[in-house]
């Protein structure tokens, strides 16, 4: 089933490159109201992150039409004006309409403290939006970690060293719908300096750990009376991004370790052995259905 895209989005070329049909992502069909998809972009190289949540919810049976949100007080460093402005909207634009799910992404900005986020105030007032408004919402490594502090002041600790691979994650609660057709083990790319713990969102009776990774940690958490979900990882990864990462700050630091269960025999210069896109598409697609009230 299509997508409906911004027309001239950049990812769309990188896409067709990768054999996804152009005009099934060029949708014009006008006799079915398509499932309103909105990312909250909060990564620095916004085009990256586009393609890499368009890729993911490509694979949708059921027709998307996805947007692009921005903050009113945050301007991005490192993305052309003109693409926010072509290509993003504030949430009084997007709110207009009915939007069915929301994706709020990761940002840099683990080291400092939520208060002291220039953004930080607006994001809260975009949290408690959606909250009321939006069928389901999925918060995104460092956004799942500012959702959990936001609505149950659930606090994020300093790691000794990054938190850098590939680990093997266990379904806690296998019956979730978003676990639907997993396995009794899947795999969770993870790159972050901090982290949530356990003890702590169980003191809290309206959360609900269903997936864990014995090195990782708390992996995915659900509200029980909603249906919000806290994603600790990256599963939209695509498979160089870890790569990229790690050459990027290797020789830059002193703290860069080779991401663990990633590269083929652990060797950089084999190449990364891909474990995680197959459970990747199918939580996206399991949380797409479930937006639409499914089982």
């Amino acid at each position: 089933m299509p997508l409906r895209l911004p027309d001239g989005l950049p990812a769309i070329d990188i896409l067709k490159r990768e054999n996804i049909n152009i005009e099934d992502i060029l949708a014009k069909e006008e006799d079915k109201r398509p499932l309103r998809i909105v990312i909250l972009n909060l990564m620095p190289f916004k085009a990256t992150t586009e393609t890499d949540f368009i890729r993911i919810l490509s694979n949708s049976p059921l027709l998307l039409d996805i947007n692009f949100m921005k903050l009113k007080s945050h301007a991005s460093k490192h993305t052309p004006t003109e693409h926010m402005d072509r290509f993003y909207h504030t949430l009084e634009e997007l709110s207009k309409e009915k939007i069915d799910g929301l994706i709020v992404t990761g940002a840099p900005v683990e080291g400092i403290p939520f208060e002291e986020v220039d953004y930080w105030t607006e994001l809260q007032e975009i949290f408690n939006w959606a909250r009321e408004n939006v069928r389901s919402t999925l918060y995104i490594c460092w956004a799942a970690q500012a959702g959990l502090y936001h609505f149950y002041d659930i606090p994020k600790y300093p790691l000794p060293k990054k938190m850098f691979g590939i680990f093997p994650t266990i379904p806690l609660k296998p019956e979730q719908p978003l676990f639907r057709g997993f396995d009794d083990v899947f795999r969770m790319p993870q790159s972050r300096h901090t982290e949530v713990r356990r003890e702590d969102i169980e003191q809290v009776d309206d959360l609900e750990v269903i997936a864990e990774s014995e090195e990782s940690g708390v992996s995915i958490v659900r509200s029980r009376s909603r249906r919000e979900f806290f994603i600790t990882g990256h599963l939209e990864y695509a498979p160089d991004t870890l790569d990229t990462e790690y050459r990027r700050d290797l020789g830059k630091r002193d703290d860069v370790e080779v991401p663990k269960y990633y590269y083929r025999e652990d060797n950089p210069d084999k190449g990364p052995l891909v474990t995680w896109r197959s459970h990747a598409n199918l939580l996206f697609m399991n949380w797409i259905s479930w937006v639409l009230g499914g089982e």
